[in-house]
């Protein structure tokens, strides 16, 4: 599937929005990327993953990804690539492996998610994963709809790019301002 192909299979399916949105982030913005619409289509979410699978080379240990969307995109890249998955989980407010969940020191690990757009979660799992001492071996991302680059110290790759543009609530355009807020998303703030 081509960019433009999939650029129109996420629009009709609604993936794509437009409005004044509240994003997890906290930032504001006039795109939303529903990736629940794209979650409910197995098809289209295993060719984003084939794009994520294919392009990390040989020396990935395990793949890891946040909750919510991102323990779906973790499963289906690990499975692609024949590798275990692990699957970080909020509670009380931090991410935390759960169930029983562990990662070997010197362990390379792929984090993959869903969205990207100020790259808060994949942070956070990189923090948590690399205390217990494994090793970043890559990001990849379904839709990479950030702004501003963030070197992580290892390739990222996006299955999909997104062209939207974010601001802080004190950065609001009084355009953007004048359409009624939606808060979609499911981050539980503290």
């Amino acid at each position: 599937m081509s960019d433009l192909d999939l650029q129109k299979v996420l629009e009709e399916s609604g993936a794509i929005l437009r409005g004044h949105f509240l994003l997890t982030s906290g930032r504001h913005s006039d795109t939303y990327f529903e990736k629940f619409r794209v979650l409910e289509q197995p098809d289209v979410l295993s060719r984003l993953c084939t794009k994520l699978a294919s392009g990390f080379p040989d020396g990935v240990d395990i793949v890891v990804g946040p909750t919510t969307g991102g323990i779906i995109v973790a499963f289906e890249v690990a499975r692609q690539m024949g590798l275990p998955a692990l699957y970080v989980e909020s509670e009380d407010g931090q991410r935390k492996l759960r169930r029983g969940g562990t990662i070997s020191k010197g362990s390379r690990f792929l984090v993959v998610d869903d969205v990207y757009t100020t790259g808060r979660s994949i942070r956070e799992v990189i923090s948590l994963l690399t205390e217990m001492g494994a090793v970043l071996a890559g990001v990849g991302v379904l839709i990479d709809r950030s702004v501003h680059a963030i070197d992580w110290g290892a390739p990222l790759i996006a299955a999909h790019r997104v062209s939207a543009t974010s601001y802080a609530a004190n950065e609001l355009p009084d355009w953007l301002a004048a359409i009624p807020l939606t808060k979609p998303g499911t981050r539980i703030e503290k």
